[in-house]
């Protein structure tokens, strides 16, 4: 399938999910997220919606028997952040929040900062009372993160993980090492990267767009954190994160001016050296 094609794909089922639920009168709004919603999307994206059901309906709601008339699902089931999941037949992802509409319309301005939708109107694909709407438009402006107390938390973070990170390693738990490096602390690192780059449009997942939204030099640094599940190779990583970590928390400092305990660093450190 061509990326035209896959695209016009997302397109019609996008437009098919808004004919379906105009016509079902338990849906009182329907909100896009994603990749979709920035201009964004590809050949590879999922299809991403918010189902706001009235509160008096949502018990007897069927969600994947509603997305079947999508397309037929090769997989449909709730997933661990409890978010209905589902395959279609072409292997197409999609994921869908079944919300109740009265408490999950309120929530939406909250988003601000985390969430964006540059085009808020085409985002909502049914909104019956005007409220999803109202509601929507107050995304439409992207709310970077507050540099200050960001950089400070995050190089809090990084501190304290990487000290877990250390201990870990010194007990000879090699794997538990790995998927920490990897999950927990790599995602940080890309934050407080992109906090210094001033490139936060992709905050909620640092790793995405990556090659193209940050310099070589950062690009070659998080390279250098990355490893394959083998003793001295985590354990290089892991002395090359923490002094990737080190340099963006003193970089941050110098424009910030954050706290930053220096002596519980070289602390870590000395850990990570001494777990050789």
């Amino acid at each position: 399938m061509s990326v035209h094609s896959a695209r016009s794909a997302l397109d019609d089922r996008i437009a098919r999910l808004r004919q379906l639920a105009h016509a079902d009168a338990r849906l009182e709004g329907v909100l896009l997220y994603g990749s979709w919603t920035v201009g964004e999307a590809d050949a590879h994206s999922d299809i991403e919606a918010y189902l706001y059901i009235q509160d008096d309906r949502l018990a007897d709601f069927d969600g994947p028997a509603f997305l079947a008339q999508l397309a037929p699902l090769q997989l449909a089931y709730t997933n661990m952040y409890g978010i209905l999941a589902v395959v279609f037949d072409d292997l197409m992802r999609g994921e869908f929040h079944l919300t109740p509409a009265g408490p999950g319309i309120d929530e939406v301005p909250t988003w601000q900062g985390t969430v964006e939708l540059p085009r808020p109107d085409n985002a909502v694909l049914l909104d019956r009372t005007g409220r999803l709407t109202r509601a929507a438009r107050q995304l439409a402006t992207f709310c970077p993160p507050e540099p200050v107390t960001t950089a400070q938390q995050l190089t809090n973070e990084l501190t304290n993980w990487t000290l877990m990170l250390a201990h870990v390693l010194a007990r000879g738990e090699i794997a538990r090492a790995h998927a920490l490096l990897h999950t927990v602390i790599a995602p940080q690192q890309l934050q407080l990267c992109r906090l210094l780059r001033d490139s936060t449009a992709h905050w909620l997942t640092p790793s995405r767009a990556l090659e193209q939204d940050l310099p070589s030099t950062d690009r070659h640094r998080y390279a250098s954190t990355t490893a394959a599940a083998r003793d001295q190779d985590v354990r290089t990583a892991a002395r090359n994160s923490w002094r990737w970590s080190r340099d963006l928390a003193a970089e941050a400092a110098d424009r910030w001016t954050i706290h930053l305990p220096r002596e519980l660093h070289e602390q870590i450190s000395n850990l990570l050296n001494d777990s050789r």
